[in-house]
């Protein structure tokens, strides 16, 4: 099933890969949020949208043959680990709040804020 139906119809790929890893790290801090607050089942449709949102950056046309792709791939692979499995390799989610913050910067510098 397609959460983002109007960002999966290309409206994502308008996006540079700043703004579109800023949105991913915004569904990710609510999935975190709502694991605090004891909902999983929100918290788990969130990071579902985190994995949708990565799955279209991969197919992103404009990454094909850069490094980012490698990249995309790899936030994938670590978040599923960190979020789902046993974190083998040991990332904390203010490892990842710092992360995805740096690109919620960069996209405001690119609009100029």
């Amino acid at each position: 099933m397609i959460i983002h139906k109007t960002l999966a119809a290309g409206k994502w790929f308008e996006l540079s890969l700043v703004e579109q890893m800023a949105n991913i790290g915004v569904d990710f801090e609510r999935a975190v949020r709502w694991r605090k607050k004891g909902d999983e089942e929100l918290s788990k449709k969130a990071f579902e949208r985190v994995l949708e949102l990565l799955d279209l950056t991969k197919s992103d046309p404009k990454l094909r043959g850069r490094g980012a792709l490698r990249e995309v791939c790899r936030v994938k692979e670590t978040l599923i680990d960190f979020f789902m499995y046993d974190n083998q390799y040991d990332a904390t989610q203010e490892q990842w709040s710092k992360y995805f913050y740096q690109f919620n910067y960069a996209a405001a510098m690119q609009r100029g804020r």
